[in-house]
């Protein structure tokens, strides 16, 4: 059963009692380990990692567990608590950790680790184990190759099926995944793909080129991981075959695998589109002078920025002293045409990552923003029409009205094509944050509505 964070808590707490008796039973916190999964006693590690103190207490955890169970529940934690933890430890509990861990996971620690420690390590290697290190830690990161893993099954072209089965078995306790299973040819060119469900119900004397799927999707090994985490999800896939250039399979990218990438990608946008930069950590846990930093250029950009709805307020000083009611609109006017703003550039930028929406579709988008918009502004105008007539007058009420379709419609439109600007120009559409959009509509909406307002009251002064 999957602890919450309070039966983790009740967890953490009851470790920690039995460890700071004087004779602590190995065997008692063994046997309540073993209730619990390995992702949430990498949970408790974390935490007690986090706290210096109790360093030693997750240190003591890890080593009750067997090598296999730690190098698992070593694979869950961050990579700052990686590296606290293989700190403390010998050489030699380093590379049997590393032995037992999942080639993908192996990797990113390794790559975590100082220079002078890895060349120690993979002295000591297999030499087998040590090339399909050094060449899985040698993809730049946030590619294909960087995150896939070369613990698959693969099945020579030409095999029968009870050939094929026999491989499986050989392979499959050190396989990330035995439900997909990869023909490939002398040259080690990836030729087809069948589900081990197709291998089983065979024929024993088949031919697997004969029962293969041929039209196998896959990806280049510097494919982007966030376009890896579309496919597989568009496809609905276990896992994504990775190819080199000359179309020889060197790993695969599981479901898991990806559905962390998606998960980082989607905060990466959040933090773009609320203008934070990436942070390295997770929110409680980056430092305090990282958190400040990510923010402040964006914020003190953003107040410069703003003088200038300060200078068109100023500029417009006549038409507020003629009709001071105007001053009481101007914070709802421009508020609403930053939300209906930001709302566009937000289904913009979500549409692009997605794939639901490209630049070849701007001029599609533009005119069904232009109708939603137009409908939004005509509706919000009707509904402060009357407030408009309220405190001010039948005059103040057709200035309010107009300001608002104009202000949302623009607003919107901004929005919608800053995205699609962005993009043209190579730079990340959530970028188009929404302090970015209702900054400028800030500005532009103290234009408008002044303006409107000084050509509606030149009128009917005459």
């Amino acid at each position: 059963m999957a602890l919450n964070d309070e039966s983790l808590q009740e967890l953490k707490t009851e470790l920690l009692d039995e460890l700071e008796k004087d004779a602590p039973s190995k065997s008692l916190l063994a046997e309540r380990l073993s209730e619990v999964r390995s992702a949430d006693i990498g949970e408790v590690i974390e935490e007690l990692v986090e706290e210096d103190e109790e360093l030693s207490a997750a240190l003591t955890i890890l080593d009750i567990l067997s090598d296999e169970r730690a190098a698992n529940v070593l694979g869950y934690l961050p990579g700052e608590s990686q590296l606290e933890v293989v700190g403390e430890l010998s050489d030699s509990q380093v590379l049997t950790l590393l032995e037992e861990m999942g080639s993908d996971e192996r990797a990113d620690l390794f790559n975590l680790l100082g220079e002078d420690r890895r060349e120690v390590l993979l002295r000591r290697m297999a030499h087998q184990e040590r090339e399909d290190l050094k060449r899985l830690a040698s993809y730049e990161e946030g590619t294909a190759g960087a995150i896939m893993t070369s613990d698959y099954v693969a099945i020579a072209s030409g095999m029968t099926v009870s050939q094929a089965m026999m491989r499986v078995r050989q392979t499959a306790p050190d396989a990330e995944t035995v439900y997909q299973l990869y023909v490939l040819n002398s040259g080690g060119e990836l030729i087809g793909t069948m589900s081990l469900r197709q291998l089983m119900v065979a024929r024993p004397g088949a031919v697997v080129d004969d029962i293969m799927i041929k039209d196998v999707i896959s990806t280049p090994v510097d494919e982007e991981q966030e376009e890896v985490a579309r496919i597989v999800a568009r496809y609905d896939l276990l896992a994504l075959p990775v190819i080199d250039a000359e179309a020889r399979m060197v790993g695969i990218v599981t479901h898991d695998d990806a559905m962390d990438v998606a998960e980082s990608e989607a905060t990466e946008d959040i933090h773009k589109g609320m203008s934070i930069g990436q942070l390295e950590d997770g929110v409680s846990r980056v430092p305090l002078w990282s958190l400040y930093r990510k923010r402040v250029f964006w914020l003190v950009l953003l107040v410069f920025a703003n003088l200038f709805s300060g200078a068109g307020i100023a500029y417009f000083e006549d038409t507020i002293a003629a009709q001071v009611a105007l001053v009481f609109f101007l914070p709802l006017l421009i508020g609403s045409g930053g939300n209906a703003g930001a709302q566009a550039a937000t289904l913009m930028v979500r549409g692009m990552a997605t794939g639901d929406v490209g630049v070849k579709d701007w001029s599609k988008m533009l005119g069904r923003e232009l109708l939603v918009a137009g409908s939004l502004g005509i509706t919000m105008a009707i509904a402060v029409t009357p407030i408009g007539i309220f405190r001010g007058g039948e005059a103040v009420a057709i200035i309010v009205a107009l300001s608002m379709v104009t202000i949302v419609l623009f607003g919107s439109m901004i929005g919608m094509c800053l995205p699609f600007v962005l993009e043209r120009f190579k730079i990340d559409p959530a970028t188009a944050s929404a302090p970015l959009v209702t900054t400028l509509i800030d500005a532009s909406g103290v234009l408008i509505y002044f303006s409107i307002a000084t050509v509606i009251l030149a009128q009917t002064s005459l």
